[in-house]
């Protein structure tokens, strides 16, 4: 019976949210499509790119974007850096080294933040004090401040950059997951499997936890542009990334010095990580305005 109860009230959600009828919901197709796109060029960066980004040609140095300057050709759309690299293939393949960093580091987060979150929602006591302030000074703590240190003391390293990142992000997910199972717990289906003699794990991944993916969701999607913002920054301070890689962080830095002669270097990242990061928050808004029960009443 508790098993059906929380089943029904997992789906329960979602179902309402997903199988009304035509025209109650409005998907946000911007967003949806700028997400599409970056998801489009990190899987097929290798196929997509007319050449390596990484390969230098200094004959073909600073050609302009088409239509701009006298030197602008259709062999390089988006024009060439200062090394004559492509930056049409360097922006599809930053598009990736954002997607895999951003992926990889956000769901280490949200695994440890989540169990975290369940481990101190549903046992109290020192568990719950002793994760909860470790949170607290995670959060304490600006998140670009925290990722600097950790990088700086590991070093350079897409391993470091992920786990920096991940380390940066668990609290958010632990604080807001506790909160659901300090309210999921008191509920009767629960109360019913513990009278039934059920384990804490066993009660936690039957009948908590499937009641706190749309909160999960809804994090995950809030965090996915802040993830890529902070790795862009680290690239970007020199923090990241080995210099020449294509990352958009790198990118800009590389165009600053120049950015009044050879002006798209440092423009065209810039615009990609804008437009992205804010598709997300959008996506990550409307994420939250569908799912939550309370805002959707209203």
């Amino acid at each position: 019976m508790a098993t059906a109860l929380s089943t029904t009230t997992k789906r329960s959600t979602l179902s309402r949210v997903f199988t009304r009828g035509p025209g109650r919901i409005r998907l946000p197709w911007i967003p949806i499509t700028i997400m599409t796109v970056l998801v489009f060029c990190s899987l097929f960066a290798h196929w997509l790119t007319p050449y390596d980004p990484t390969q230098i040609a200094m004959l073909e140095a600073k050609i302009a974007p088409v239509p701009f300057g006298d030197d602008w050709t259709w062999s390089h759309p988006l024009g060439t850096d200062i090394m004559g690299r492509d930056m049409l293939s360097r922006l599809i393949h930053g598009a990736q080294t954002a997607s895999l960093i951003s992926l990889v580091a956000l769901g280490t987060g949200m695994a440890v933040g989540t169990a975290l979150g369940l481990i101190a929602g549903f046992k109290t006591g020192w568990p719950d004090m002793l994760i909860m302030r470790a949170s607290d000074a995670a959060l304490g703590f600006p998140t670009i401040l925290v990722a600097m240190i950790i990088v700086t003391i590991l070093g350079a390293g897409i391993e470091n950059i992920i786990l920096a990142v991940a380390l940066t992000v668990w609290a958010r997910f632990a604080r807001m997951i506790r909160g659901d199972v300090l309210s999921i717990k008191e509920l009767d289906f629960v109360t019913f499997a513990k009278i039934a003699g059920l384990s804490m794990p066993m009660i936690i991944w039957r009948h908590i936890f499937p009641n706190t993916i749309n909160t999960l969701m809804v994090i995950t999607s809030l965090q996915v542009g802040q993830v890529i913002l902070l790795e862009a920054s680290l690239s970007f301070l020199g923090l990241g990334l080995s210099p020449g890689h294509p990352a958009w962080g790198i990118m800009v830095s590389e165009g600053r010095s120049v950015i009044l002669d050879v002006w798209w270097l440092s423009l065209l990242p810039g615009v990609a990580i804008t437009v992205v990061v804010l598709a997300l928050n959008f996506f990550g808004d409307w994420m939250r305005d569908t799912l939550d029960p309370k805002l959707r009443r209203a």
